[in-house]
Formats: C-alpha cells, sequence, structure tokens
C-alpha cells in the first residue's frame, strides 16, 4: 500500500534523525554552503532523500568510502552528501531527477560528471581515480634524454621505454596533486641520492597527468605507486612502509635476488609476486590447495595501509608452512575489478579464508598479528605449525 504524501511527510524529520546517525564521515552540504565548498578541492557527491530504499541500502558503503578518503585531509578529494528534500535548491540546480545521484566535481567547476556504473566500491574508487587523472593540467618541461638529478631521473613518455628496457629500475608513478606523494617526494629524492653511484639499479619517477600512457601500461590506478621493473617488465609492486631505510631495505632485496617473476602460466602450486600480491589471473590456481588468508583492500585505503606491516609480518610467520599462503588483492586494478565484484568485496579491507580453493569464512576479529595468525592457525590443514 502507498502512502499519501502528506504522511510521507509527517515521517521525514524523524527519518532524516535516523539517517543522520550515520554521518559519521560524509561532509553534509546544503544551499548555504554547497558552491562555496565544492570550490576548493575535488568533490564526489551523493545526492539523496532519506525516504528512498535505494539510498538507505546505499549508504553504509557512502560511509565506508568516506571514512577512507575523508579521514586523511591531504587527500585531494572529498566525499559529500545532499539531501534532496530539505536542499531542494542545489538538486534543481544540479538537475537531479533520481536517487540516490552521484557526481564528481573537479575542484573549480560547477558541473559534476554523473556517475552511471554499478554502485560498488570498486567500480567507484577506479571512477573517482580515472577522474582524478583527468581533472589535471599541469605544465611540465619534456625532456628527450632522462635526466638525473641527484640521481633522480625524470622519465616521460620519450625517454621511459628505451631507459627501462634494460636493467632494473625502481620507478614511483605519482600525481603533482596527490597528498602521499607530496609526502613522499622528500624520501623518494633521499633515496636516490643514497644509491646515486650504485650501478645495478635506477631510482626514477613519472607524472602520471602528464603521461597518462606510460601509466596505463602499467596499469597504475592509484598513487603513488611504486613498481619494481627488469628488463621493461614489471616484477614487483612495492606495498610496504615509505621511510627511507625500508624503500631501502627493499632495494637490497629485489638486487639480492637474481630471480624475476615472468609473465608465464602459473603453475599449479600458484603464482604470486614476492610480496604475496595476486591478480585475477592466478587467483583460482593460487587458492586450489591447502589454506589460503586473502587480503582484499585499496592502495589509498587508510586501514589497509595501517594493516600492510601487519600482514607483511604474518606471511612471514608462515613462510616455512606450504599448507598456508599469505595473499592480497588490490581491488583498484582494473584487472581485478570482475575478481573483487565475485568474491564480493563490499569493503577494505575485506579478509577472506579459502580452504582447497573455497571461501569458508571471512574474518571480522582484531587485526593484530597474534590474533591473525591464531585465526589462520584454527583452519590450517595441519594442526602445528
Amino acid at each position: 500500500m502507498r502512502l499519501p504524501v502528506k504522511v510521507i511527510s509527517l515521517f521525514l524529520p524523524l527519518i532524516s534523525t535516523i539517517l543522520a546517525h550515520d554521518d559519521v564521515y560524509s561532509v553534509k552540504y546544503t544551499t548555504e554552503n554547497f558552491s562555496q565548498e565544492i570550490g576548493k578541492k575535488n568533490h564526489f557527491v551523493m545526492f539523496y532523500a532519506p525516504w528512498c530504499g535505494h539510498c538507505q541500502k546505499f549508504a553504509p558503503k557512502w560511509e565506508q568510502l568516506a571514512e577512507m578518503l575523508n579521514e586523511d585531509e591531504s587527500n585531494n578529494i572529498k566525499i559529500a552528501k545532499v539531501d534532496c528534500t530539505t536542499d531542494s535548491d542545489v538538486c534543481s540546480e544540479q538537475d537531479i531527477t533520481g536517487y540516490p545521484t552521484l557526481k564528481f566535481y573537479k575542484v573549480g567547476e560547477p558541473e559534476g560528471v554523473r556517475f552511471r556504473g554499478t554502485r560498488d566500491l570498486p567500480s567507484i574508487t577506479t571512477f573517482i581515480n580515472e577522474q582524478l587523472r583527468e581533472g589535471d593540467d599541469l605544465p611540465t618541461e619534456e625532456l628527450k634524454e632522462p635526466q638525473a638529478v641527484g640521481g633522480l631521473m625524470e622519465l616521460n613518455e620519450d625517454n621511459f621505454e628505451k631507459h627501462v628496457s634494460k636493467g632494473k629500475h625502481f620507478i614511483k608513478f605519482y600525481a603533482p596533486w596527490c597528498g602521499h606523494c607530496q609526502k613522499l617526494a622528500p624520501t623518494w629524492e633521499q633515496l636516490a641520492k643514497t644509491l646515486e653511484f650504485e650501478t645495478d639499479v635506477t631510482i626514477g619517477k613519472v607524472d602520471c597527468t602528464q603521461h597518462r600512457t606510460i601509466c596505463n601500461n602499467f596499469e597504475v590506478k592509484g598513487y603513488p605507486t611504486l613498481l619494481w621493473i627488469e628488463n621493461g617488465a614489471k616484477v614487483d609492486k612495492y606495498q610496504g612502509e615509505r621511510s627511507h631505510n625500508d624503500l631501502k631495505q627493499y632495494v637490497n632485496k629485489m638486487l639480492g635476488s637474481q630471480k624475476t617473476e615472468t609473465k608465464e602460466e602459473p603453475q599449479s602450486s600458484g603464482s604470486q609476486l614476492p610480496s604475496g600480491e595476486i591478480t585475477e589471473e592466478v587467483f583460482k590456481v593460487s587458492i586450489q590447495s591447502g589454506v589460503a588468508f586473502v587480503k582484499f583492500y585499496a592502495p589509498w585505503c587508510g586501514h589497509c595501509k595501517r594493516l600492510s606491516s601487519t600482514w607483511d609480518n604474518l606471511r612471514d610467520k608462515f613462510s616455512g608452512n606450504n599448507g598456508v599462503k599469505i595473499l592480497k588483492v588490490d581491488c583498484t586494478l582494473e584487472a581485478n575489478k570482475q575478481l573483487c565484484n565475485d568474491e564480493e568485496v563490499e569493503g577494505f579491507p575485506s579478509l577472506f579464508l579459502y580452504k582447497e580453493g573455497e571461501k569458508i569464512s571471512e574474518y571480522s576479529g582484531s587485526r593484530s598479528l597474534e590474533d591473525l595468525y591464531d585465526f589462520v592457525s584454527k583452519h590450517s590443514i595441519h594442526d602445528e605449525l
């Protein structure tokens, strides 16, 4: 039975109050401040109505996205919302005809770009990355030959392919507006300076807002992305801490190993990079035997970053047990988007445990090393590890 509009209107204040309790992370704009606020930085805005069933169902995901992006003020994007039942003038100006409507506003531009994909986090984060990359027109000087300044190579579309075609290279893919990139910049320069006279590796950087073809070819979906490249091919994606010492130790580890990953078909035991990173291509074969504990994550997610070192330590604790694999999947990569949808990843990080290829549990407890270790141990094929 449909309620009369007059009756529904009586309940709107109550519904709005209930939904307001969930406004922990997203920012709510009104007619008075909407235009002013979206002029300050990039925005992704949900236009909604409190009585809308689709809005109510989607609200937790929107808050999850807001928690991941709004908690770090250095991010050049803010997640916000507008209640079209109380601020109808804004919604009318923005041509909102249905709920929820999601629109991305590039800084300084009054017209937004409507999101038309499926409302899941992998699709939404891919859309955000695409919009942020397309929104930058910062000038740069085109260099015909790599110029090493303090040991750091500035690479572009004219010299990148030739430069990385031989030897080993540790490359930072970045965007000038990215807060995390700005924080990393002095450390990256220090690393390059430290290794300036190391003949076995070069330290470089690529501005993805100016050289998108390079970044697309290497499936760069977030910033900064740090890749280890050998003879023109990506070997590993660095996921550890970004201190000078951690980065230097990683370089030493990669130089000390004579093994390099190739793009050959995975072996029956499962193919994975040294960091435990896997893709959709090898996912099934990687989890088909024994116990596999998989972290589905996004590089920009604050909770994922805090878990990163613990996850590496967990993998180290099980390194001598062939029956247990500690793996991770980057859901922001286009190559993994369908996998994350198929595995029903609804937030980051999502920790799923697989046994003999079948998902048997989702971990939702404490993320301390001890608790994670105990959880995996209880599900291990062997009683003693």
